[in-house]
């Protein structure tokens, strides 16, 4: 019951963090899945994606009702990324689970460097 209730706030944590900062929720979720409650690797990206479903429709209807979609792109995107994802998923079946974290931590590490700011000095005018 605790363990429950620790799960949803951290899922409420990961909500707000992921969308201040713009990411996706699951490079949050999953280390905290694995790290804090002991869920497998294969587990905690299994249920990431799972919870991916539900708030991508939300969030597509809603941009779409605002006029925010390019629909032919989005049908191509759909048909493309639906059986790369089940491929995917099929994938991480099949890898070990210490494997598939160290490259799930890779792949943190490329998103992390990809969203850090680049910062260039500007020079003074004197």
């Amino acid at each position: 019951m605790i363990r429950d209730a620790l799960i949803v706030l951290a899922g409420v944590f990961v909500g707000a963090l992921s969308g201040s900062m713009g990411i996706g929720g699951g490079t949050a979720m999953v280390p905290m899945m694995v790290l804090g409650f002991g869920f497998s690797e294969t587990l905690a990206q299994g249920t990431s994606l799972a919870a991916i479903v539900p708030i991508s429709a939300v969030g597509a209807y809603t941009h779409f009702r605002r006029g925010n979609v390019l629909v032919r792109p989005a049908i191509w995107m759909g048909l493309v990324g639906a059986p790369l994802a089940a491929a995917g998923a099929f994938a991480a079946q099949q890898i070990p689970g210490s494997l598939l974290g160290r490259l799930f931590g890779l792949f943190l590490l490329f998103s992390a460097y990809r969203l850090w700011p680049l910062w260039k000095p500007t020079q003074r005018s004197r």
